[in-house]
């Protein structure tokens, strides 16, 4: 097969965000504390809505990791979702008893309207919890994992804007120098 490839699951309201990376080799040093540096980045964002108060994005590993290091089989890990107490019955993987309030409406701007229509979905629920903001943890997790990969090979994973409609940065990469932290400085 070859190459690295991953697989998410999971829901934004739901227990727990899943993610599975295969193609790591055996004998990669990698810690929950790797990942976490990576989470916390992703929650510093701007425009995060309310939910980044209420989780505290940790990922656990499930297998593939014994004594902090790969041991090149598929290694899963899950980010459980602190929320979840208040959306047992609405997201129950099991039939309820009481009426659960159906979602009708697509929210603009987002993948409500083109899921219903791909997946001929009634409940718009069932949509709008993968097309979350919350499922880019997952994503953001495992790519801190190919990114300490990346890094045995002096890789180094950069960025930066560099123009907003006409104001343009003469800020180059090049520029940049790594001074054994996790993040880049400018050299004087």
């Amino acid at each position: 097969m070859g190459g690295v490839r991953y697989l998410t699951s999971g829901e934004s309201h739901g227990q727990g965000l899943i993610g599975i990376i295969e193609g790591l080799p055996a004998g990669l040093e990698i810690s929950e504390e790797d990942i976490f540096e990576d989470l916390q980045r992703r929650q510093m964002g701007h425009g995060r809505g309310g939910r980044m108060k209420i989780e505290t994005d940790r990922a656990r590993f499930i297998s593939g990791v014994r004594f902090g290091k790969t041991l090149g089989s598929p290694i899963s890990l899950l980010i459980e979702n602190a929320d979840w107490k208040n959306w047992t019955t609405k997201m129950s993987v099991s039939e309820v008893d009481e009426a659960v309030k159906v979602v009708e409406i697509p929210r603009p701007g987002h993948a409500d309207l083109a899921g219903i229509i791909k997946y001929r979905a009634g409940d718009i629920r069932d949509i709008l919890e993968r097309a979350s903001a919350r499922e880019t943890a997952t994503r953001v997790a495992l790519g801190a994992m190919a990114r300490k990969f990346l890094g045995k090979f002096g890789i180094k994973i950069v960025s930066h804007v560099t123009r907003i409609h006409t104001a343009e940065s003469s800020f180059s990469v090049a520029m940049m120098r790594h001074d054994d932290k996790t993040d880049f400085t400018l050299e004087n």
